[in-house]
């Protein structure tokens, strides 16, 4: 009765969604995999990680579903791999090896991988398994999947200066000309995620309020969807739920409110 009553509850929740005030780009922080593991009373953290990895495989399809066709997901951060256990890092980055091998890079899969992050600080073996599924995958087209990996959101825009700084340099340009044609675009251009769009929506689950510096620079105008349930618990319906509460939002900006009567 339970699963019937939920079933019809998602069914419901989706039919009410606007099709026109969907987001084209979601962004997850997968947050909350090692609490999850130990509420549930696992003698591992890591077999939190291993449910939260399976479980991105569902929120993308639930995406395309929808004709979200664009998706960020943090992986881990670059404060990560320094302070967490050998052996939980080591766990989490063989998972992301085997995600992107045995899902990502199989023809029938749909998505195209792009990286955001530090490889450079990961395994040789786990760089080297992104790089490949990002190259046997960058001939897909319709649907995009972004790993940051080893990221860190200010260290993603020193890199991005210090690649603009560098080009220019090469280029022959002086101080002077680039101080004076610096904007925004520019830098951006040089972000890991250059090329790509920024998200509409940023969904973090686990009941944190903050972004962990995931995405500064391109989540400046992005919608924030905060959610109590840990990563592996996140169900269909609080996925829905944050898409109704940003559909909502931009309905507050297509219809602005009248403006106030004065009081007689």
């Amino acid at each position: 009765m339970r699963q019937a009553l939920y079933r019809w509850y998602a069914r419901r929740l989706q039919r009410r969604l606007p099709a026109d005030r969907l987001p084209r780009h979601v962004a997850v922080v997968m947050d909350g995999n090692r609490r999850w593991a130990r509420r549930a009373g696992l003698d591992s953290v890591s077999a939190g990680h291993q449910q939260g990895a399976e479980h991105l495989a569902r929120v993308l399809e639930w995406c395309a579903d929808l004709g979200i066709t664009q998706v960020t997901a943090f992986v881990c951060s670059a404060d990560n791999l320094r302070k967490r256990d050998d052996g939980e890092v080591g766990f989490l980055m063989r998972l992301a090896e085997q995600g992107v091998e045995q899902r990502l890079a199989r023809p029938d899969n749909r998505w195209r991988l792009h990286l955001a992050g530090q490889l450079d600080i990961l395994p040789d073996s786990t760089a080297r398994a992104l790089k490949a599924a990002a190259a046997a995958t960058q001939d897909r087209a319709g649907y995009d999947l972004t790993l940051a990996i080893g990221y860190d959101g200010r260290t993603e825009i020193a890199d991005a200066v210090r690649g603009l700084l560098d080009d220019a340099a090469r280029a022959g340009e002086t101080v002077e000309s680039l101080a004076a044609s610096l904007d925004p675009e520019r830098i951006a251009a040089h972000l890991y995620t250059g090329g790509l769009p920024d998200p509409d929506l940023v969904i973090r689950t686990s009941g944190e309020q903050r972004l962990g510096g995931f995405l500064l620079w391109q989540t400046a105008h992005s919608e924030l969807y905060f959610c109590d349930v840990y990563w592996p618990g996140f169900r269909r319906v609080d996925f829905l739920r944050a898409l109704r509460s940003y559909a909502a939002r931009q309905a507050r900006f297509a219809d602005p409110a009248p403006p106030a009567q004065p009081v007689r």
